[in-house]
């Protein structure tokens, strides 16, 4: 890591000072400041979307076979390195450490995955209408790409953004999170040594406010590509259609998993705690809200109660913890207000909802469950990253499937069951962009698109080859023969 994180902006191929610094400090133990980070300042936000223009058109035309070995070199060191850097994002995270490490290898596997696209660029020919005349159609890079990246998925978010604009010819900015800035400069330290030219990569630590304002609202970014909350999407939807630039946004979820009258309790249980309180809960496919048919409810709760009292609180990087913290003290007090709204409702609380006081202080809350809520609730409509779930009583199927749809969100959704039938309607009538059959809900690959639909994303679909429909242009050249 660079010696000093008060010069931890990256812009133009040198670290730089800002205009002042924030400290970062471990949520497993809050006496444990990892470092004090700069913090850019405006005029520094446009050096860096002047680097990045200047830097973009020699960085496009760079040879495939160059471009492919620094990505493909990236992702290796990220996996070589993954106890080290898993261990400093659960640090700052909060998130147990195979969780970290898990994070830090799968964005190795970005950098490999879209290494090998680099030399998979290929474009179509086709007959004109005319006669003599051909047609080439292929695709170019769309330019300058600024990146806003959230704190629950620090690296892996960021890197399944960064690693296709890179390999596309583009140029990027990147705007992390405030709450997990050194898993960002450790990857930048990273792309850095990797070779990749002064300016083609830019990291600006920093607000919304001063950051994340300036790139969204500037005409020289050609892109903008955004993970957060519904509120700020809709921001950036509005002032990036202003300069006509491209934005693709991830936002809110609510996603259900239902338990079926014919589902096997122990796959039904496993799917549930992985879903809804690994990560503390902490994800946007987290699985909040539990829909279980009337005939197998009693025997489900039974099951999920006794796993669930089984969960171990603790510090991150302790080796017997299930669970870690959750990120700041905002998070916790949030999630608390969520327990007591839910508590009024009318929600029956059956396990958690607590602060947990711990060998060390930290933002530690127990794992909690809500029985007997209804659909038109609150707790059950809007977004809560808490490791805590609602579980709502279905007579049938076809409630079931209302309740799942009844939401302004569409992220993802699944189901338990060992019904052919229940699991190929279920595909077809939820209306969700992610779809899961006997798995959690939160857990995807990345080789094929990731996104949502309603409120959860708009734009062009993340992660696989969908991922060329944002960073790329499509170009249609006419040729005529004489």
């Amino acid at each position: 890591m660079i010696d000093d994180f008060k010069k931890s902006l990256y812009i133009g191929g040198k670290w730089l000072k800002g205009e002042s610094c924030i400290a970062n400090t471990n949520p497993s133990d809050i006496k444990d400041t990892i470092g004090e980070f700069a913090q850019a300042s405006s005029k520094q936000v446009q050096q860096a979307i002047d680097c990045a223009n200047l830097a973009q058109p020699a960085w496009e035309n760079t040879s495939l076979e160059q471009r492919q070995k620094i990505l493909h070199s990236i992702g290796d060191e990220m996996i070589e390195r993954c106890d080290e850097l898993g261990t400093l994002l659960s640090r700052e995270e909060g998130k147990v450490f195979a969780e970290g490490r898990g994070e830090i290898y799968r964005a190795g596997q970005f950098f490999h995955y879209y290494a090998a696209e680099i030399l998979r660029q290929i474009g179509d020919i086709a007959n004109s209408v005319r006669p003599n005349v051909a047609v080439e159609v292929t695709r170019e890079a769309v330019g300058v790409v600024a990146i806003i990246s959230p704190w629950n998925f620090p690296t892996a978010t960021a890197v399944w953004k960064i690693a296709p604009a890179l390999a596309f010819g583009n140029s990027v900015i990147w705007k992390p999170a405030n709450l997990t800035p050194a898993s960002a400069v450790a990857l930048t330290e990273i792309i850095h040594k990797k070779g990749v030219p002064q300016g083609v990569f830019n990291l600006l630590l920093g607000s919304g406010n001063t950051v994340g304002d300036a790139l969204i609202n500037s005409p020289k970014i050609d892109a903008v590509s955004f993970t957060g909350s519904v509120d700020t999407g809709r921001k950036i939807a509005v002032a990036t259609a202003a300069n006509f630039v491209k934005c693709q946004l991830e936002m809110g979820s609510k996603n259900s998993l239902v338990i079926a009258d014919d589902a096997d309790i122990n796959i039904a249980v496993e799917s549930t705690v992985i879903g809804a309180y690994s990560g503390t809960g902490q994800k946007c496919t987290a699985s909040s809200k539990l829909v279980v048919m009337s005939a197998i409810y009693d025997k489900f709760i039974d099951a999920l109660l006794k796993k669930i009292q089984t969960i171990k609180v603790g510090h991150a990087l302790d080796k017997n913890s299930s669970i870690g913290p959750v990120v700041d003290e905002k998070q916790l007090m949030s999630n608390l207000d969520w327990v007591d709204k839910a508590k009024k409702e009318g929600a029956e609380l059956i396990f958690g909802g607590k602060k947990l006081s711990l060998e060390h202080d930290g933002y530690y809350m127990e794992p909690t469950l809500f029985i007997n809520t209804k659909n038109e609730w609150s707790i059950n409509q809007e977004e809560v990253f808490a490791p805590l779930a609602c579980v709502i009583k279905v007579d049938d199927f076809e409630e079931a499937i209302k309740v799942v749809n009844d939401t302004r969100f569409g992220l993802s959704a699944g189901i338990i069951t060992k019904s052919l039938k229940y699991s190929t309607i279920f595909k077809q009538k939820i209306q969700t962009g992610c779809v899961m059959v006997n798995l959690p809900t939160a857990g995807t690959d990345y080789h094929v698109p990731f996104g949502g639909r309603k409120e959860s994303s708009f734009g062009p679909r993340e992660q696989g080859q969908y991922a060329k429909e944002f960073y790329t242009i499509v170009k249609t050249s006419y040729q005529k023969s004489f």
